[in-house]
């Protein structure tokens, strides 16, 4: 259970883009952030490590750029949109990327917990591109 449609209900004035999108972006951002990490960290812990260096880079990089963007979109006050579209394109594209290296791992290797975060990025993929298309300006 997260707070961003808290917050976004005590926001001192109006959201810049439809409520329902934004909040189901930030919620996605970070869980997809939080799956990433610990994917990347699963991945750690496995016993052939040395194939898995991409799928570990992908995953933190991924991690790194959705939680930037619940950030960045969290902040209504003064609201850019271009500067909120950059992020939700660049985090739309990090989602892709991480998920197809991530279903592959799940797929070829039996990896679930590859799995489970190609299912987050794929969320929050589809949630920024709703995000995207929410965006004003």
């Amino acid at each position: 259970m997260t707070h961003a449609r808290e917050m976004l209900d005590t926001y001192p004035g109006t959201t810049a883009m439809d409520a329902s999108a934004l909040v189901e972006c930030i919620e996605a951002c970070f869980d997809c952030a939080q799956s990433c990490s610990a994917c990347a960290d699963a991945c750690l812990g496995e016993e052939e490590v040395s194939h898995l260096r991409r799928c570990i880079t992908m995953c933190l990089n991924c991690s790194d750029v959705c939680a930037t963007t619940g950030r960045i979109i969290s902040r209504q006050t003064d609201f850019e949109p271009a500067m909120a579209k950059a992020a939700l394109q660049a985090c739309a594209e990090a989602c892709r990327l991480c998920g197809e290296e991530c279903e592959h791992h799940a797929r070829e290797m039996n990896m679930e917990h590859c799995r489970v975060c190609a299912e987050a990025c794929r969320r929050c993929e589809e949630a920024c591109n709703r995000a995207l298309a929410a965006v004003g300006g």
